[in-house]
């Protein structure tokens, strides 16, 4: 990857950019459509939002505002944990639609494959979920499907009924937190892995040994994190609300990671803290 619009291949042959901009914990309305407008602007052309974050329709003037035609910004949103079932789900994702204000998105997540509503059945209401999906995407309102969060038993448990294999699982991935075990089993799917909280959630500022490779670079902390993502084959979905930030976070294509650093960020094991486990979350 040499450039912020440079695009991997999903497995449906849609072409996703290969940095995303990432939206959780920004508020909707001016906070929102300011910094997705001042990404676009930016050179980003792939913004991620979702249901449960509470403020696609902020997201959604910002793509508006930046001027940009819809057609080359790519747009992800995922299923709030609330909702499961056929109908269900052709309601959320119309009403994503509408708030979003496009009659299609590019990328449609399942969030999280346990959601506390439906600890018990979650397996029968995922694959009710993935039909629903399905019917979409082959009426092209999403044009590509894909997961967020599945490890591999639910991952196996999505598949004993799916048609369509997802595209992508996005799931927590930074300096020291490499769910290896989940990265392999979906790659042996075919599935490309997003990398969500890339900065640990602003912690990996306060790791030592971050700052000293930063030094060794020439680059911010953030730089250096997200292209040890890049180099990993991770889609990192770095956020920022400060427009300075948001510029910066797109400059890591004019230096590369040497190998030993590569391994030596990966197993700063616990620097930023671990993924939740989606069996026990309480949302």
């Amino acid at each position: 990857m040499n450039a912020i619009t440079d695009r991997y291949i999903l497995s449906n042959g849609v072409k996703i950019p290969c940095i995303g901009f990432g939206t959780w914990q920004t508020p909707d309305g001016e906070v929102a459509r300011s910094s997705v407008r001042e990404a676009i602007l930016a050179g980003y052309r792939h913004i991620d939002t979702a249901q449960g974050y509470g403020n696609e329709a902020g997201v959604g003037q910002g793509v508006k505002d930046s001027g940009i035609p819809r057609g080359e910004v790519f747009i992800t949103t995922k299923l709030v944990n609330s909702v499961r079932g056929y109908q269900q789900t052709l309601d959320a994702v119309q009403e994503s639609l509408d708030k979003l204000g496009t009659d299609y998105v590019d990328l449609f997540l399942l969030h999280w494959p346990r959601p506390v509503d439906f600890k018990h059945n979650w397996k029968e209401k995922n694959a009710e979920t993935w039909r629903a999906l399905e019917a979409l995407y082959h009426k092209g309102i999403l044009k590509a499907i894909g997961i967020s969060n599945f490890h591999p038993h639910h991952i196996d448990a999505l598949l004993e009924t799916a048609e369509i294999i997802p595209v992508a699982n996005q799931i927590r991935l930074a300096p020291g937190d490499t769910q290896d075990e989940v990265v392999d089993y979906s790659r042996g799917k075919g599935m490309l892995l997003e990398a969500y909280s890339p900065l640990g959630v602003g912690r990996v500022f306060e790791v030592p040994e971050m700052k000293e490779i930063a030094e060794k670079y020439g680059k911010s902390i953030a730089q250096v994190a997200i292209r040890w993502s890049l180099q990993r084959g991770y889609l990192p979905l770095p956020k920022s609300v400060t427009p300075s930030r948001i510029r910066e976070n797109a400059q890591v294509f004019d230096f590369e990671l040497s190998p030993a650093d590569l391994e030596r960020i990966a197993g700063l094991k616990g620097c930023v803290g671990f993924s939740a486990d989606p069996d026990n979350i309480s949302w």
